[in-house]
């Protein structure tokens, strides 16, 4: 299940993860990223602010995915070698949840979901150009539910959110705050 996008403004968030560059698929390669950066959290004496997050920051699938791949946390932190740390913007952001497996295509038709949805509603998102390739500002997924501990891959939930550089609606929606 994919709610329908809502806009929201959201404030500055520090977090820490590591940056990497993956090709399709990577499911799999998430967990011990997650794993480590947890690890390296414990080991400052420190904890996760929230849920584990995938940060696109291009989205060439011809090409290995720039990604950052990490936890919100509290307060600002100093990253290492393989640690960054870093602020997610403050801002207008577009928001989803979906309900299901994280396998299978449930956030892929999620994201497909978004982009309907945006140009649906004339919404431009935060990205630069450098290079010839498109580089988000912020576009996450956050996952919610930990299948450690809940085993029912039907229940799992998810969230993205990608920043709005702009949003000017064709006609009225009661979901959609306009500029």
């Amino acid at each position: 299940m994919i709610t329908k996008p809502k806009l929201e403004h959201r404030g500055q968030q520090h977090y820490v993860a590591i940056r990497t560059q993956l090709p399709i698929p990577f499911g799999p390669l998430l967990s011990p990223m997650w794993d480590e950066v947890h690890a390296w959290l414990r080991g400052k004496s420190l904890t996760a602010a929230g849920a584990p997050f995938i940060r696109y920051l291009t989205t060439d699938m011809e090409k290995k995915l720039d990604l950052e791949v990490g936890f919100p946390v509290a307060f600002a932190a100093a990253g290492d070698d393989r640690i960054t740390a870093g602020i997610l913007p403050a801002g207008r952001y577009a928001v989803l949840m979906v309900t299901g497996p994280y396998e299978g295509g449930g956030v892929f038709k999620a994201n497909v979901a978004m982009m309907e949805w945006a140009k649906e509603n004339d919404i431009v998102w935060q990205i630069s150009t450098i290079d010839n390739a498109e580089w988000w500002e912020a576009r996450l997924e956050f996952y919610l539910t930990d299948p450690a501990s809940e085993p029912d891959p039907n229940k799992w939930r998810a969230e993205l959110a990608f920043l709005v550089a702009e949003a000017r609606t064709k006609r009225k929606n009661s979901q959609m705050i306009s500029n």
